[in-house]
């Protein structure tokens, strides 16, 4: 593991660096946090985009009742962490906060009917849709010994190890053996990741996006996870592990760094076109909602309505904005900041 340990730390604490610089950075960052809950889910399947359910929580109707379900579960992935992150303020990183996470995740959507918050009285197991345990590709352990086994797990968590990077390695695949609940374990698995770097100051703030190593190497991720209860290949995992942690650490930082680029140009800009002294404030607003209603700007931006209405029609003017649906009557016009969408995705999507 030592010539893995070395970049994978080093890459984290770049990363943790710029997370200093960033002004706010639950305001600005917010669209990595999105896209970590749409990919986190879509390794359990879901579909939706980002650009969906932000333009879903604008008040724009999903594209069917299907997707309506995956957009909620996006949703409440994030309601989830943020509710683990106010748990934590007080609290220690232990099995009462992953059971209100839990609690959370699965709140109003599919598998609300699967105990959330509870773990699970009932045999589970893992494999294709409609196996049988006889055929399942990994069985768990059996739900009688579980509050015991997350005993032992959670002890670990607050155990000293020599290298906290491989003991989340651990925590991670142990936790995912368990699959202490009837559902949401994946998820809830890798939103221990951020937790864990938060709690044990690896991090300061619980902004660590992952999944996106994960949902590209779906196949490997799942065979390194089997592999250390079928063979006890624990060094193929922790090596997977260290470098998926050294990989998006590095992407991370490349996202946050472009949008601390994006908004101190966009600092100066906005305040010469709009010539206000709300300007900042603005700009503050739209980057904590890239989707927006342009009556939820004029509503809730803290701003005189007139100001309100000729910020957006400057920063629509000058292109920071861009018009996806027409108001028309009593709708409201839908607006996108294409700069930032772009910049959390690493790429041009809008």
């Amino acid at each position: 593991m030592i010539p893995l340990l070395g970049p994978a730390s080093a890459a984290v604490a770049r990363y943790d660096g710029m997370l200093t610089a960033v002004p706010n950075p639950g305001v600005l960052l917010s669209p990595l946090t999105t896209q970590e809950a749409v990919l986190s889910s879509k390794i359990e399947g879901t579909q939706a985009t980002m650009g969906e359910v932000l333009e879903y929580e604008a008040g724009q109707e999903a594209a069917s009742p299907e997707r309506r379900e995956d957009i909620n579960e996006v949703i409440n992935y994030r309601a989830a962490l943020r509710t683990a992150e106010s748990i934590l303020q007080t609290l220690p990183l232990s099995q009462r906060v992953i059971r209100e996470a839990h609690r959370i995740l699965l709140s109003g959507v599919r598998g609300q009917n699967k105990s959330p918050g509870e773990y699970r009285r009932i045999p589970n197991w893992i494999g294709p849709p409609g196996c049988t345990i006889e055929n399942a590709h990994f069985v768990p352990i059996s739900a009688d010994k579980l509050p015991r086994a997350m005993d032992i797990w959670e002890r670990f968590i607050h155990s000293d190890q020599p290298d906290k990077l491989v003991q989340l390695a651990i925590l991670h695949a142990e936790f995912e053996a368990l699959h202490p609940f009837l559902d949401g374990n994946g998820r809830l698995g890798r939103m221990f990741i951020p937790l864990f770097l938060w709690q044990t100051g690896m991090i300061r703030q619980p902004m660590f996006y992952i999944s996106a190593y994960f949902e590209a190497r779906r196949d490997v991720y799942y065979d390194r996870l089997l592999a250390v209860s079928r063979n006890g290949d624990w060094t193929g995992w922790c090596a997977f592990f260290l470098e998926a942690v050294r990989v998006q650490a590095e992407d991370n930082l490349s996202k946050a760094q472009a949008i601390q680029d994006l908004y101190q140009k966009l600092k100066h800009q906005v305040t010469e076109i709009t010539r206000s002294q709300y300007a900042i404030h603005a700009l503050d607003w739209i980057f904590g909602r890239p989707v927006f209603k342009s009556t939820d700007f004029i509503d809730n931006a803290a701003i005189p309505d007139f100001t309100a209405r000729r910020c957006l029609k400057v920063l629509e003017e000058h292109g920071i904005l861009r018009r996806i649906v027409s108001g028309s009557g009593r709708r409201a016009a839908v607006l996108a900041f294409p700069a930032l969408l772009n910049a959390a995705e690493g790429k041009t999507v809008i």
